[in-house]
């Protein structure tokens, strides 16, 4: 009997759900000009997956590269959700 995948989905499942926060926070801080962050974030811990040999942690590692690259969009889609006034509007000056 393997675990692997059940690791594996249940560390996406949480990584899913631990980057959905950091959106928010990111797109209330620094709006949309974070989405370069995210692209070096996925960047970096896509090679860094590459030079893993094991295969749970490797695809872990993954896992947080392709959400970093998936905060892109997200971070777009969070913008438009404070346009519509479905999320607070970080106050000028502050």
């Amino acid at each position: 009997m393997s675990f692997h995948g059940l690791i594996i989905g249940a560390a996406a499942f949480i990584l899913i759900g631990l980057f959905h926060p950091i959106i928010i926070h990111a797109e209330y801080h620094f709006g949309v000009k974070a989405w370069p962050a995210f692209l070096l974030f996925g960047i970096v811990f896509s090679v860094i997956s590459l030079l893993i040999k094991n295969s749970i942690l490797s695809s872990i590692i993954g896992i947080i590269a392709f959400c970093s690259f998936w905060s892109i969009k997200e971070l777009f889609e969070q913008h438009k959700r404070v346009a519509r006034g479905w999320f607070p509007k970080k106050p000028t000056g502050v």
